[in-house]
């Protein structure tokens, strides 16, 4: 875009002066959302225009509400096939764009369902014969609607892809390639990430016309996020608990994220943390969707205030004063680094990241360095005794591996209820969680009755102890005969071969003869 556009955008600071409508504009100033953060400035005059966009802006800085509020003006309301839809990589980010999508099209009446696995179908399906005006879900719930014929995709007017990089990364893009076949082509698509590889590119080119490239920031700013505040340390694998214990105890510390790669040391974590005192939940792909929905539940609601977490959580939860964001092991790549720190100093709050690498992932991290222009090449061997982790995050000198029983105020996570949401999947029961379920244990049941097996005058009767005698070798045979011939099968006569040397005076005679 040229200056001169540049200025005039910056010089709209309403959303009504964007060209918003009236109902949206007025349903976000009720939530008290009323200055547009830049990437909304850039994109809103374009997507209400009609064109297609790519987006890109740090996470955390309104893209929802970028091509939200685009999606729901233009669109056509109380329709009964959807006009909006909105393809997302996980469930949890379909939630919130779900929720935020309500929020803005509220005094509007916008019908907005979401659509994801490890719910009942039920509801959705229902949702769908009644008639909605946005559709938000991942690709395989999707497909599976659209296959059995409950989603029609026919009249799709905006499609929008959230998070496509990440969507490729999880090996989406054939399934979102087989959703925009359903598609009408002619059609407004907006595409949004943080990051934008070579392959999203590809795709735009492929299935978008002339799209306008939109940029929230400077191509020479770093990815990581500006207003967090970046503490990098080369920490033990033993002594990583007793250091994230002393973390969690930091003056100042609110709503605090903890990233793992493996749901086993999420599990881990999460037990020990809890053993020390901490309100702590975990969320991975092992857990039932209900036990995901009901942690994040009672992390928005300050029930809890420790979430451990794998990358499934590392996109899409803008969940308000998360302080602190702990790398408990170090993430797989630039990019997944980029999206778990994202989750604090979000909506120009400030925030603090901590990464603890280990000595086996040094290399990793150097690459992940590197990649991203930062100033942590050479981690500083840090144990749960070293000053400077103290003085960096103002962790107090007295504070101990446990959580003081009279600082322990927050209700935990068995005060949130788990809802039933007929659950497509099964509920799995993290080993050594804290909310481990109770399960009755099964009565055994003492066996008393005499069983008596009888095969042609053959009994075979078991003792109470249920042991039998073993059978004479001819009522083995006897019974097996019968059962062949219970079988339907005629019994063979069995065929006996011999064998005769003739000798060579046998063989001349006969010769002769």
């Amino acid at each position: 875009m040229t200056a001169v556009l540049l200025r005039r955008l910056k010089a709209l600071t309403t959303f009504t002066e964007l060209g918003v409508i009236p109902e949206i504009a007025d349903a976000l100033a009720t939530e008290g959302i009323t200055t547009p953060f830049p990437i909304q400035s850039l994109a809103l005059p374009i997507g209400l225009g009609g064109q297609d966009i790519i987006g890109q802006a740090r996470t955390g800085t309104g893209k929802t509400l970028a091509f939200g509020i685009p999606l729901l003006q233009r669109i056509t309301h109380g329709g009964k096939a959807p006009q909006g839809l909105v393809v997302v990589p996980t469930r949890e980010l379909a939630i919130q764009v779900h929720d935020d999508l309500t929020l803005a099209g509220g005094k509007l009446g916008s019908r907005v369902l979401s659509v994801y696995g490890g719910r009942a179908y039920e509801p959705q399906i229902e949702a769908l014969r009644d008639g909605v005006d946005v559709v938000v879900g991942t690709p395989g719930r999707m497909l599976d609607l659209v296959k059995q014929r409950h989603l029609d995709l026919s009249q799709v007017s905006v499609l929008v892809l959230d998070e496509a990089d990440r969507m490729l990364d999880l090996g989406f893009l054939p399934d979102i390639e087989r959703i925009i076949a359903k598609v009408p082509e002619r059609r407004q698509t907006m595409l949004f990430s943080a990051t934008m590889p070579g392959e999203i590119l590809s795709l735009s080119r492929r299935y978008m016309s002339r799209p306008t490239n939109v940029r929230a920031e400077a191509h020479a700013e770093s990815e990581a996020q500006p207003k967090v505040i970046q503490h990098v340390w080369q920490a033990h694998q033993m002594d990583k608990p007793e250091m994230l214990s002393r973390i969690l105890q930091a003056d100042g510390r609110g709503l605090t994220m903890v990233f793992c790669q493996t749901k086993r040391t999420c599990d881990r974590v999460a037990t020990d943390m809890t053993e020390r005192g901490f309100a702590v939940a975990a969320v991975h792909g092992d857990l039932g969707q209900g036990q995901r929905e009901r942690a994040l539940r009672a992390f928005r609601h300050g029930k809890i205030d420790v979430l451990i977490a794998t990358d499934v959580a590392a996109r899409g939860l803008d969940v308000d004063d998360v302080t602190h964001v702990v790398n408990y092991e170090c993430p797989e790549d630039e990019k997944a680094y980029v999206h778990r720190i994202g989750r604090t100093g979000r909506a120009g709050r400030e925030g603090i990241a901590v990464t603890l690498v280990d000595w086996n992932d040094l290399q990793r991290w150097k690459l992940i360095n590197k990649a991203l222009g930062l100033e942590f090449a050479d981690p500083a061997e840090t144990y749960s005794t070293s000053d400077h982790l103290y003085e960096a995050l103002d962790i107090p000198r007295t504070v101990k591996g446990t959580l003081p029983k009279e600082q322990r105020e927050r209700e935990g996570l068995n005060a949130e209820a788990l809802e039933d949401i007929g659950e497509t999947g099964r509920n799995r029961t993290p080993r050594g969680n804290a909310e481990r379920a109770e399960r009755p244990a099964r009565p055994r049941r003492e066996r008393t009755r005499t069983r008596t097996r009888t095969r042609r005058g053959v009994g075979v009767e078991r003792s109470a102890s249920g042991e039998a005698p073993t059978a004479p070798p001819e009522a083995k045979a006897e019974v097996a005969a019968e059962a062949h011939a219970e079988s339907g099968e005629a019994k063979r006569p069995r065929r006996r071969r011999t064998r005769t040397r003739r000798t060579a005076a046998e063989g001349q005679v006969s010769e002769n003869s």
